[in-house]
């Protein structure tokens, strides 16, 4: 018995990377805006303080702000579709980029920890410029943020990973 019912071509790939707003309202591609609102906060926040450590704010500094470029690139090739072509390698491209900037923030995370602790513990010791209790508030904020970034970040990857 032969169907006659409609039969789509095995060339065809359906995509399940959504486009235009709806890019906002499916799971892990909503998590994009709150990664793009929690990094530029810890762009801020460190950018606001007397650093303290170089070397390690530097590195959350590179982080948050490459990140933020990225993610936003990436945020307007779904928006406006630039994927659809190739969906399949915009789904590697997505799980290698999170997977990445994942450990990139936890290192940045940790390392603006480690800068916060510092200034705590010098803040009655003596009084550097660097770290004052506005400047250890500062850093602590950044700390809290690049933490809830870099979960944000874990979030995204699991969730590709399940799909």
């Amino acid at each position: 018995m032969a169907s006659h019912g409609i039969q789509i071509p095995a060339s065809t790939e359906v995509s399940d990377i959504p486009y235009g707003l709806s890019v906002f309202r499916t799971f892990p591609y909503a998590f994009i805006l709150p990664e793009l609102i929690f990094g530029s906060w810890v762009w801020i926040l460190v950018a606001a303080v007397r650093v303290s450590q170089v070397l390690s704010q530097g590195w959350v500094m590179y982080v948050a702000v490459s990140s933020f470029f990225f993610s936003l690139i990436l945020l307007m090739v779904y928006v406006f579709g630039f994927h659809r072509n190739n969906c399949g390698t915009w789904k590697i491209v997505d799980v290698i980029y999170h997977g990445i900037t994942a450990i990139f923030y936890l290192s940045a995370a940790v390392l603006q920890a480690n800068a916060t602790i510092w200034c705590n513990i010098n803040i009655p010791a003596g009084s550097t410029p660097q770290c004052s209790v506005v400047n250890y508030h500062l850093n602590a904020a950044a700390t809290i943020f690049a933490f809830i970034t870099t979960l944000l970040y874990v979030l995204h990857n699991f969730q590709n990973f399940i799909r």
